[in-house]
Order: structure tokens, then C-alpha cells, then sequence
């Protein structure tokens, strides 16, 4: 008997609960990783600690990254908090009520601060569906992820169905395995494959810590910063193997592509080639792989 191969899909998603996408079909794609910011540092004032000389470029705003982006199809953006603001998610905020429909957030919280919960939750009610968090100075990893504020901006994530999103290096892996165990339901999202590569070489013992999180069902991982990992340069064909292992540990409804720009159009660098590693580029990607990683992945956890 002959099935189609649309027919065998559907059986397939049906045996295994996932939810078939419609066709793959360019355009409509979420950019699941951006940072934006404005010069005006007047009404978006830096957080102490930064100069206007740290903003490199001096200025991308929405915009600016429109450029970019709607040429390659892609009409949705999550906003990543930059920590120029730090704790200070005005201008994100703000650009999210200007363009309605079009940004996500992931704004930066002070976990020790009193009320943290709190400011989670009028946070998640202005549009924002995730929590960066990073080591920043602490010297004392397991000590920075196990404190009382940190079991507090898990906890509260759950009750808010927000996302954790680590932006960490490969050694935080372990720890990060820990708090999915403790906090089963919080949903989690790994930043730039946990910038394994970011050296030059993918080690091995840093692959299978970052595979093995693919145990707990609630945590995904953004195949992102290409422009930063392995060896650097377009059209990041080396970047494969890890994304096919990824892809394989997770499922690609776990899996989500993200820019990081303004990163990825620094000069030697475009966002033509970030999105097209995924789109075009990979063979081993069938029609749902990208329909998954180039929009229902991010839009299941972010724009739900």
C-alpha cells in the first residue's frame, strides 16, 4: 500500500503526541534570540557599570533589525533583555507595545531582590514569557544557582508557564541538569548551545552535558550564535554535526534558531547565512525539522 509522505507524518505525530505543523513554506519564521537597544540614553538610562562606549554598534533598534530580517522571511523576534539595562526592562518593554504582535520578551530580574515574585509576574503580564539568567562575577557556580533567590525565580517561572532562559558556559551544564531536576516544571531554554564551541572545538564531555538535559521534557535549546562557535566563518557548515546531535536528542520541537543580533551581522558576518544553515543548508533537516526550529518551537514557548 502506497502513503504519502505528508499521510506518514501525520501518523507519526499522532503515535508520538507531537503536533504536525502545516507545510514548511518560506517566511513567517521567529528569530527566537535579539537584542535591541537605542542611543537615547537620555530616556533609557545605561544601568551603572556601562558606557555608551560599550554599545557596539552604538544604536540597533527595532528598525534597524526590521532590515535584516523581514528579507529572510522572518516576521516574529524574541527580545533578549541587554545588559546594558540590566534589571531595567523599559526600553524592551516598550518596544514590544509598539510593535503589537511581533516581539516576545525575556526581561533580567534582580533574583534576590524582595518581591521577586512579584515583579515576575507584572512582567509576564506585559508580554513577557521568559528570565535570563547568568553567573555574571560569582566565582562559586553551584553556590550562585542554589541560592534562595534562584529556587525562588524557578519556582515562580513555573507558576508563571515562563521559561528560564541560562545564558551559560559548558562547565554549568551539571548545575543546570540539578535545577531541572529539582524544578521538573519549569520550562527551560539553553542559550547558543551553551556556547560549547565557543573555543574553537566541540568537546565531547561538553556535548553529552548538554544531551543529556534532553532527558527532562521541559527543556529546549537554541541553535543560535553562529558567528561565535566552532570555527567561525559562513556558511557555519561545522556547525552541523552538533545540530544534527541536538536535533536527535531533543526532537525539533524542542529545538529553536535564533540570530543573536546584532552579533551576527558584525562585519565578516550576516543574517542571511544564520537562517539559511538551518533553511537551506543541512540535509539532514526534512520539512518539519525546519518547520519546528524556524518558528513552532518558538512559538509554542514564547508567543503562546
Amino acid at each position: 500500500m502506497n502513503i504519502s509522505r505528508r499521510s506518514f507524518l501525520a501518523s507519526a505525530a499522532a503515535l508520538t503526541g507531537c503536533r504536525l505543523l502545516p507545510p514548511f513554506k518560506e517566511g513567517n519564521w521567529i528569530d527566537a534570540h535579539v537584542h535591541v537597544w537605542t542611543p537615547d540614553v537620555g530616556k533609557y538610562p545605561l544601568a551603572r557599570g556601562h558606557a555608551v562606549s560599550d554599545m557596539r554598534p552604538p544604536s540597533f533598534t527595532p528598525e534597524q533589525l526590521f532590515e535584516h530580517c523581514r528579507p529572510e522571511g522572518v516576521r516574529r523576534v524574541v527580545l533578549i533583555q541587554m545588559s546594558y539595562y540590566r534589571t531595567d526592562n523599559s526600553y524592551m518593554l516598550d518596544m514590544m507595545r509598539a510593535h503589537p504582535g511581533v516581539f516576545s520578551g525575556v526581561a533580567i530580574v534582580d533574583e534576590n531582590a524582595p518581591g521577586v515574585a512579584g515583579t515576575m509576574a507584572g512582567l509576564v503580564r506585559q508580554g513577557v514569557r521568559g528570565f535570563r539568567i547568568f553567573a555574571g562575577r560569582e566565582k562559586n557556580l553551584s553556590e550562585w544557582i542554589g541560592s534562595q533567590g534562584m529556587a525562588a525565580l524557578w519556582k515562580t517561572a513555573a507558576e508563571l508557564k515562563a521559561s528560564v532562559c541560562p545564558l551559560i558556559n559548558p562547565d554549568t551544564l551539571p548545575l543546570i541538569d540539578k535545577m531541572c531536576e529539582w524544578y521538573p516544571d519549569t520550562s527551560v531554554v539553553i542559550d547558543h548551545f551553551a556556547r560549547i564551541g565557543m573555543a574553537g572545538g566541540f568537546k565531547d564531555d561538553d556535548v553529552r552535558n548538554l544531551l543529556r538535559l534532553a532527558r527532562h521534557p521541559k527543556t529546549h535549546v537554541k541553535a543560535s550564535a553562529f558567528y561565535a562557535l566552532g570555527g567561525k566563518k559562513a556558511p557555519y557548515l561545522d556547525m552541523g554535526p552538533l545540530i544534527r546531535q541536538v536535533r536527535d536528542a531533543f526532537g525539533p520541537q524542542r529545538v529553536m534558531w535564533a540570530s543573536d543580533c546584532p552579533f551576527q551581522v558584525d562585519p565578516g558576518h550576516n543574517y542571511h547565512d544564520s537562517i539559511a544553515l538551518i533553511r537551506d543548508r543541512l540535509d539532514f533537516l526534512n520539512e518539519q525539522d525546519k518547520a519546528w526550529m524556524l518558528r513552532g518551537t518558538a512559538e509554542k514557548v514564547f508567543f503562546a
